[in-house]
């Protein structure tokens, strides 16, 4: 018999995640939700393969991408603990990097952490766009030795020395895959495998083209072109992207790896690493520049934290390689996680599972997670208006969830943002700023198909939806 917990958390998800596939043009999405040991809910929803119509499952295969750096980490943390390493030691005591930030060598704990003090140097976007098919950067990067020379060869992007600044660094993830190699005597891949993939029962789990091609099971990946069609692609297979976001996995099987981060390092009796080590991940080393509801929010190693969600740590990391994605997320008080993945990017991950998490801890997600209020409220705002007569229009469009007033006519042409005055919205007072000049933006809502838009000299009455 399903409780009632469990009741409105089945209803929540079968209501919402259709709606938001819809919305994002996501063709095929897979949900795990897991309570102390127990998969309390795991379904597809869509396709996996449009053109075949075939139906996304708990385990279908997807491209989990920079959810794959928790893996890496947790590799690092077992080779220090049997010595191999130092997670201080200096990255160029392994690996040639040459590079230093400001005059000082950047550490292993630096890569984990995205301390380096080195920006985005495009790595990930060179591989992906290559390997999926979906652009060209004409920028040598088919080896390691192409990887360091790049790398080598940014002094001039330096911004911060070591552990000042928060960049989120793909490429240090490539090096951090690269150490495991030269310190376990391993290919990544192999050492990933055996250390943790086997121990924690994720058979189908894998780097490797050649096995997930044998899969029938398997995610068809999907581009979104400007027009928001889907195009059908292929995964980054390759080893350069193995560290850092190359993993491919199911639901289904990604619930073991929560389980074991849940239990401090262990699965079903066998220790994958010590509880020290968990802690060590799942601490905050770096806050992260955005600021959200939840208090401080920073990185780990290879994990985001958010300190007081609900009162509770949560644990989580979103990954995307374009045409796959993927999002983790647990908390370790109240034991209690979701998977979910897809075969394309888009899909608002956070957002649902904050709600879960919220249903979970017998609390309702309306009242107490502020960003499915505002999503919800932004797209009641989103429509076309008129003034008196339908003498002039504007339509307001919710993108990524910032609205845009756009019009179009023989008197102006405008496609602006408009700034919210209360970032909760619990207020529907808007602003247009347009050289230093701030204009006042207000919607008047009486209900969600009755809401005026007063600019200016100008009263817009909404006149439908889309």
């Amino acid at each position: 018999m399903i409780d009632m917990v469990d009741g409105k958390l089945i209803e929540f998800i079968e209501e919402e995640i259709p709606k938001l596939m819809r919305e994002t043009k996501t063709p095929g999405l897979s949900i795990a939700v897991l309570r102390e040991k127990e998969v309390i809910y795991a379904e597809g929803f869509g396709a996996r393969n449009v053109e075949l119509n075939l139906p996304a499952t708990p385990n279908t295969l997807y491209g989990i991408g920079s959810c794959t750096k928790s893996f890496t980490a947790l590799a690092i943390m077992q080779l220090a603990e049997k010595k191999l390493l130092n997670i201080d030691d200096p990255v160029e005591k392994y690996v040639p990097l040459k590079i230093k930030s400001k005059g000082k060598s950047i550490t292993i704990h630096n890569l984990l952490t995205h301390t380096s003090g080195l920006p985005s140097l495009g790595t990930a976007v060179i591989l992906i766009a290559r390997m999926a098919g979906i652009g060209e950067k004409w920028i040598p990067m088919s080896s390691m030795d192409d990887f360091y020379r790049h790398l080598n060869g940014a002094e001039g992007e330096v911004v911060d020395e070591p552990g000042k600044r928060f960049f989120y660094f793909n490429a240090g993830y490539t090096i951090l895959g690269d150490i495991i190699e030269k310190v376990s005597g391993k290919p990544y891949e192999e050492y990933i495998q055996e250390n943790i993939l086997t121990p924690l029962e994720m058979e189908r789990t894998t780097f490797l083209k050649e096995k997930f091609e044998r899969e029938e099971d398997k995610m068809t990946p999907y581009w979104k072109s400007k027009e928001g069609k889907l195009i059908p692609s292929k995964h980054p297979f390759h080893k350069l992207i193995y560290a850092p976001g190359g993993l491919l996995s199911s639901v289904m099987e990604l619930t073991n790896y929560l389980k074991m981060n849940i239990e401090e390092g262990k699965f079903r009796g066998r220790v994958i690493v010590k509880p020290e080590s968990i802690r060590e991940m799942q601490r905050i080393y770096v806050e992260m520049p955005r600021k959200t509801y939840y208090g401080r929010e920073g990185y780990g190693y290879g994990w985001g934290i958010v300190e007081n969600f609900l009162g509770e740590k949560m644990v989580e990391h979103g990954g995307s390689t374009g045409v796959s994605s993927a999002y983790l997320a647990f908390l370790p008080k109240s034991r209690v996680g979701v998977a979910m993945a897809s075969n394309t990017s888009g899909f608002p991950y956070s957002i649902v599972a904050q709600a879960i998490f919220a249903i979970l801890l017998g609390k309702d997600p309306e009242k107490t997670i502020p960003p499915i209020r505002i999503r919800r409220r932004l797209n009641m705002l989103a429509g076309i208006y008129e003034t008196y007569k339908g003498i002039s229009r504007v339509k307001v469009v919710n993108r990524g969830g910032i609205l845009f007033i756009e019009r179009r006519d023989e008197f102006a042409e405008m496609n602006i943002p408009i700034i919210p005055e209360d970032l909760k919205l619990e207020s529907y007072k808007f602003s247009i700023i347009s050289n230093g000049i701030k204009t006042p933006v207000e919607f008047q809502v009486k209900s969600p198909e009755e809401i005026d838009l007063i600019i200016e000299r100008n009263v817009f009455h909404k006149v439908r939806s889309k």
